[in-house]
């Protein structure tokens, strides 16, 4: 659980450069709550990784002599991504990131079984779920 002060700094970096979203790992795979941000301050990135966890990986960079190298931190773990989007709600300004945090928390769980297997009417569900979701 994040303090209030890191909280709102995070929903900061999240409203200006981040994404809140569903992501597979696998083409075959449902998708899964996803948070990324990326960067050219590798700095900010390590904070914030040791705040919450997750995984920082470097960008091509085609043009080193005109482009900065560029980073992208992602917090995959579902049980962290969660964590965090309750933390992160009440400071989140950005209409869309706000939505989309809040559906996930309200939905994901409702529609995931925990051993992945499906029925045919819970695919449904999860497949209108991700639809939703994008629509928002």
């Amino acid at each position: 659980m994040l303090e209030k002060t890191e909280a709102a700094y995070l929903a900061g970096i999240i409203d200006g450069e981040g994404t809140i979203s569903l992501t597979r790992a696998h083409v075959k795979e449902n998708r899964r709550p996803v948070i990324s941000i990326p960067s050219n301050d590798r700095e900010l990135l390590d904070y914030i990784k040791n705040l919450v966890g997750g995984y920082i990986t470097s960008k091509k960079n085609y043009k080193p002599g005109t482009h900065k190298d560029s980073y992208v931190l992602s917090v995959k773990n579902k049980s962290i991504v969660m964590s965090i989007l309750r933390d992160i709600m009440p400071y989140l300004k950005i209409k869309q990131k706000k939505l989309r945090a809040q559906f996930i928390l309200d939905h994901y769980d409702n529609v995931t079984c925990r051993n992945g297997k499906y029925t045919d009417e819970k695919l449904i569900l999860k497949h209108k779920f991700e639809q939703d979701f994008f629509s928002l």
